[in-house]
């Protein structure tokens, strides 16, 4: 079984950088996705170019912060803030059609950081709303690079980035016995959704997600991998 462990929210703090730059050199992370509107993108931009082994995609926003673009009027707030939710189930067209033209501009920017994009996936995993399907497979399509699973895209197997995603290593759910969890799942590839950080002052301010990833990150350092993960 090919086991990817992917750590999320790349760039959004100087903190949360050092922790996922740290369980992949010192630990099981493979690959990480890039917030191009993270409060340490350039930041995140310039380790992930000093560490070229760790993997890393895009990690498109709609639940956080600002747009990349100034003009999409529709999706934003009175403060030019993303006004969506990951609960969202009412788009229209217009907005559907901000949203993609947002998203193609936080891929381009990461186009033009240098970085080879290895795949697509979202913050808190908005592109699985069926309401954004057709965007998320132009969007593979057209930059040509896999997607993370999600129940809406999981007919179009020849554009997902694993056969299935592992949501569970989350609070309660983080464990070091994550590989006996995996080892009797009846699939040749997995992606495990990972939050590894160092909580900064930053991240306190953002987010109430904090020791649990400290937690994520010590065991993420310290897994033993078995001889049936494939390499």
């Amino acid at each position: 079984m090919k086991v990817i462990f992917n750590a999320d929210d790349y760039g959004l703090t100087k903190g949360v950088t050092n922790g996922i730059i740290k369980a992949h050199v010192d630990g099981v992370v493979n690959s990480a996705t890039l917030m191009m509107n993270g409060k340490a993108v350039n930041y995140a931009i310039e380790q992930a170019k000093k560490t070229p082994s760790l993997k890393v995609g895009i990690h498109l926003v709609l639940t956080y912060g600002k747009p990349v673009l100034d003009q999409v009027p529709a999706i934003v707030d009175e403060e030019g803030k993303f006004k969506f939710k990951n609960s969202t189930t009412d788009i229209d067209a217009i907005e559907l059609e901000q949203i993609e033209k947002e998203w193609r501009a936080q891929l381009d920017a990461f186009l033009a950081t240098g970085l080879k994009l290895n795949h697509i996936d979202s913050h808190h995993h908005v592109h699985g709303l069926p309401q954004l399907k057709e965007i998320v497979i132009k969007l593979a399509t057209d930059y040509q690079v896999p997607v993370r699973y999600a129940d809406s895209i999981k007919e179009e197997k020849h554009l997902l980035y694993t056969e299935q995603l592992w949501v569970d290593f989350y609070k309660e759910g983080v464990t070091e016995k994550i590989f006996d969890q995996l080892k009797d799942l009846d699939v040749d590839s997995i992606e495990i959704m990972t939050h590894p950080a160092i909580v900064d002052a930053e991240l306190k301010e953002i987010s109430s997600y904090l020791l649990d990833r400290e937690r994520e990150l010590d065991i993420l350092c310290n897994l033993d991998v078995p001889k049936w993960v494939e390499k």
